[in-house]
């Protein structure tokens, strides 16, 4: 019997697609890539960074879950996986409208949901 990883083809899927989106476009340029690091915060970053407190951590329970009783049942990784690579899109999104929180919270999101995928192969 061979073992084959799950999502295997979703995530090809998403990795094409993403390649696909992202080719021969110069408009996908980051045009001001200094004001990604300037110190003033406007009042929609923080709003931003509030709604994305939310959403970023939605697999943290699960996780958690999954570290305390050394055990993946009941967690899907395909979920966690396809949201991963879409959030890396969200992460060259914010590069390009220069949006701190799209940016910051959506890396913080890749690494919960690798984590959740990391975790679920070696509990299994």
């Amino acid at each position: 019997m061979t073992r084959q990883l799950p999502g295997r083809t979703e995530t090809v899927a998403a990795i094409v697609l993403t390649a696909i989106a992202c080719s021969a476009c110069e408009d996908l340029a980051v045009r001001n890539p200094a004001s990604l690091l300037a110190p003033v915060f406007q009042r929609s970053e923080v709003i931003g960074f509030l709604a994305g407190l939310g959403t970023t951590f939605a697999g943290l329970p699960d996780l958690i879950s999954m570290l305390r009783k050394r055990s993946s049942a009941g967690v899907n990784p395909r979920m966690a996986g396809i949201m991963a690579a879409f959030q890396v899109l969200w992460i060259y999104y914010g590069l390009l409208i220069a949006s701190r929180p799209v940016i910051v919270w959506n890396f913080i999101a890749v690494c919960v949901n690798a984590l959740l995928v990391r975790s679920y192969f070696r509990f299994r």
